[in-house]
């Protein structure tokens, strides 16, 4: 699908980007990747790692319309990744998150639009479902920007989107902090012992949106399903895989945060599709005002609840640790842990 095309990915200097570009180099051959962000540094630490001449990276901001329209000239299909992702900070400063996911978005958008792209992928959260905080409001109106140019009847370039919760050891995830308390001595700080999260990979998550990529058709929103576990069940398993016996902490939730994850909303889910691994979220495709003023659907397909980390299957602790066995970070960890503890179990 990538073969001799030209990708572009905006936030590209993070987590997703990273993972996603590798896949992409090493599954594919793309005629260039063009990596859209405003850290240097990151470009400069990427363009070093991955030494690659299909990339290519251009510093600009999402907010400036001018700067993404022509980084975008000549692409053929664009992964939108950029965005305010902290809940703090976005509550802090909701304007910044306006200005980022909601202006920036529709500037991508029309990018786009006035580009001729194939196809956009815009990346969302489980928080723009049900929103609570600033961020999760902020991404609601991302999807529904998307969804709303996906239903103008004259664009040639197909908008869709994928939607997913916390990724496994991704920057400012629950995962890291609890390997760092584990190392430093600390109590490991939950927030509700009964909170519950899905846990997704980021190999997972980029598997997501390439399929999305591929199958993707105008206004589809996809979700990954996965397997879910609460709070305490994840610090149990990272406190055995390091065999350490720090406490277990609860400190009580924080401001902004749900007690399960929810992914696709019950009126959503009467209106998707089960591809298997996969929910596919429709749109409806026209400007038709009878859809919210005089037709509707049966009530009786809204009596399933939404899909949520409280209904998805749980997993034991047990089966928790050879999840996080599969990250090739956690190995990482473990490794430098057995090395820098060895010589303190020694000594005592």
């Amino acid at each position: 699908m990538f073969d001799h095309q030209s990708l572009l990915v905006t936030g590209g200097t993070g987590s997703f980007g990273n993972d996603f570009i590798r896949l992409v180099l090493d599954k594919h051959d793309p005629k260039q990747i063009t990596v859209y962000s405003r850290d240097e540094k990151k470009q400069h630490d990427m363009r070093l790692k991955f030494d690659d001449p299909r990339l290519a990276f251009v510093i600009g901001d999402i907010r400036d319309h001018r700067q993404i329209a022509m980084a975008m000239r000549g692409v053929d299909y664009v992964f939108h990744a950029a965005a305010l992702k902290q809940v703090p900070s976005c509550e802090f400063f909701p304007m910044e998150a306006v200005q980022t996911n909601v202006i920036g978005t529709q500037n991508v958008l029309d990018a786009a639009e006035m580009n001729d792209v194939k196809k956009l992928v815009v990346l969302s959260t489980d928080k723009a479902v049900y929103p609570i905080n600033a961020m999760g409001q902020t991404k609601a109106l991302m999807e529904k920007l998307t969804l709303a140019r996906a239903k103008s009847s004259n664009t040639k370039t197909v908008f869709c989107g994928v939607r997913y919760g916390n990724v496994m050891y991704s920057r400012g995830s629950v995962i890291p902090l609890f390997i760092q308390q584990i190392k430093s001595g600390l109590p490991l700080t939950v927030t509700d012992p009964n909170m519950t999260r899905l846990l997704l990979p980021l190999s997972e998550a980029v598997k997501l949106v390439t399929f999305a990529m591929g199958n993707g058709r105008q206004g589809d929103i996809f979700v990954r399903k996965a397997e879910a576990t609460t709070v305490h069940n994840l610090a149990q398993a990272l406190l055995n895989l390091f065999q350490a016996d720090n406490k277990i902490k609860t400190v009580g939730v924080r401001a902004g945060e749900k007690i399960h994850e929810i992914l696709v909303s019950a009126e959503e889910l009467a209106r998707s599709e089960d591809c298997g691994e996969y929910y596919r979220v429709h749109c409806q495709r026209d400007r038709n005002y009878d859809e919210y003023f005089v037709q509707g659907i049966e009530s009786e397909a809204f009596a399933r609840d939404g899909y949520t980390s409280e209904n998805a299957p749980q997993l034991s602790v047990k089966a928790t640790e050879q999840l996080l066995l599969q990250l090739p970070e956690i190995h990482e960890e473990l490794n430098q842990w057995s090395r820098t503890s060895a010589p303190r179990r020694l000594a005592a």
